[in-house]
């Protein structure tokens, strides 16, 4: 299960995708997900489920490994279904006892599914070719005029950064634990919920204990390279916009415009 969450993940390939600026990937990657609580209706979805394909194609990560993320939403997939299948008002399809499912209800539901399952897809591709090194980079670039309002804006990317990077390492680390205590007996699977929640005490506490020490060491390493922040600091590889950043910035115009012109005027 844990090693389904694809999310921070790194995916080495050579791809257009992963040779883009990564200020081009986060803005794209915003520009989608509002498109996503944008649209309302059947076309802009239809749209929005081609350009992840295609970004998703070009970006040679393999479907089975963008799918095998989704496992990890599958709980907060089901419970917004149920939420909106009976919680939403209109003509009611089904009835029984004090549940109704409505016709709005169905729409609502099956579009939330659908947005959930781009959102994180879409996400997942911008970490899967994007590594934290250049997320830093780009970020801070992005937040660049921040700076003028006093904001610590190279502080905010690198945490952010070092955030995603701990993601797979604190997921394999909890795979270890979760072996380890297997072996000694422990037993996460059967019981009732309340039994379930008291067995994953033994897995917490060493995992916590692992995430201090490891966030310890990175400190101590930063420090004794004299880390002082971004200030006049320079980059071994610095970020300049290539003719393929352009057309891609130009792509995803095209995109959120047939957006606004197919899901509000043909549709």
């Amino acid at each position: 299960m844990l090693r389904d969450i694809t999310l921070g993940q790194y995916y080495q390939t050579d791809s257009i995708i992963h040779r883009l600026d990564p200020r081009v990937k986060l803005v794209t990657t915003v520009c989608y997900i509002i498109s996503l609580f944008v649209v309302d209706n059947i076309v802009g979805y239809i749209l929005a489920g081609l350009f992840l394909a295609l970004v998703i194609k070009l970006s040679k990560v393999p479907v089975k490994f963008m799918v095998r993320g989704m496992k990890s939403i599958l709980f907060l997939l089901i419970i917004a279904l149920i939420f909106n299948l009976f919680l939403t008002p209109g003509e009611v399809v089904v009835s029984f006892w004090k549940l109704q499912i409505t016709k709005e209800g169905i729409r609502q539901a099956v579009f939330m599914a659908v947005r959930l399952v781009f959102l994180l897809m879409g996400s997942s591709v911008m970490t899967l070719t994007t590594t934290p090194n250049q997320l830093t980079d780009g970020m801070e670039k992005l937040l660049g005029p921040l700076r003028v309002l006093k904001v610590p804006v190279h502080e905010i990317a690198m945490m952010m950064s070092i955030a995603l990077r701990f993601i797979p390492i604190l997921l394999e680390e909890t795979d270890k634990i979760m072996k380890a205590q297997m072996a000694r007996g422990a037993d996460f699977e059967s019981g009732n919920l309340i039994k379930k929640a008291k067995s994953l005490v033994p897995l917490l506490v060493p995992l916590f204990i692992s995430a201090f020490r490891r966030a310890n060491d990175l400190a101590m390493a930063m420090e004794s390279r004299c880390y002082r922040g971004g200030e006049h600091r320079t980059k071994m590889k610095p970020l300049i916009y290539k003719m393929r950043d352009r057309l891609a910035y130009g792509a995803v115009l095209c995109y959120l415009v047939l957006c606004v012109v197919c899901g509000k005027i043909l549709w």
